[in-house]
């Protein structure tokens, strides 16, 4: 089959009155451009929708995580218990209309965390209960020398909570999304807040109208 431009066929139909106008745009405008695909570095800000994505996690844990280690009840702590605290991250809250993956945020936290060497991360929730189905299997299947003991778990000091909240301004084509970010950090022996932090995020979308 022979191949005939966009220009070819608008040459041809241009020739045939009785062709509604229509029929000419919907035949130029359906053809879609080729797809490309174009590699980056992971750690390259990347804003296409709009919508809160792995940049913004990624800047989020580090700037908060960053705050609430800078704050008294870290020293202060670590200075009357001469160990570092140990912690675990609870429930993150996604409070928006979008889907937000809120287990990928909250491993940016943990890794923030994790890799300031002021802090001690337990882990928590399906990683703890293979932990413990493994010390269960030493106990059959190991030698004396190498089992691990049960009830030698070190528990968590504190506990941190946070949501992600947005707020969304439109008109026309231009929009405004902002997201909030609160979190808190909780004594567990006490069940007192001993740091709370917000951080903001703002973004202006516009969407260009097609052109005739």
């Amino acid at each position: 089959m022979r191949f005939i431009s966009n220009w070819g066929i608008l040459k041809i139909l241009q020739k045939n009155d009785f062709i509604p106008t229509l029929l000419l745009l919907v035949l130029l405008f359906s053809c879609s451009p080729a797809l490309k695909v174009t590699r980056v570095g992971s750690d390259t800000a990347t804003d296409i929708s709009g919508d809160w994505n792995d940049t913004d996690s990624r800047q989020v844990s580090r700037k908060m995580v960053a705050e609430m280690l800078a704050k008294p009840w870290c020293s202060e702590w670590t200075e009357a218990k001469g160990r570092n605290p140990v912690a675990v991250v609870g429930r993150m809250k996604n409070e928006t209309m979008e889907h937000i993956n809120t287990r990928a945020f909250i491993a940016d936290i943990e890794r923030e965390l994790i890799n300031s060497g002021k802090i001690a991360f337990a882990a928590v929730g399906s990683d703890r209960d293979e932990v413990r189905l493994e010390r269960i299997d030493q106990l059959q299947n190991a030698t004396d020398e190498t089992i691990k003991d049960m009830g030698r778990e070190i528990g968590a000091d504190f506990m941190l909570f946070g949501a992600v909240a947005s707020f969304v301004d439109q008109a026309g084509g231009e929009k405004a999304v902002s997201y909030q970010i609160d979190m808190y950090l909780v004594d567990i022996e006490k069940n007192l807040k001993v740091w709370a932090g917000q951080e903001k995020i703002k973004k202006v979308i516009k969407r260009s109208r097609v052109k005739l």
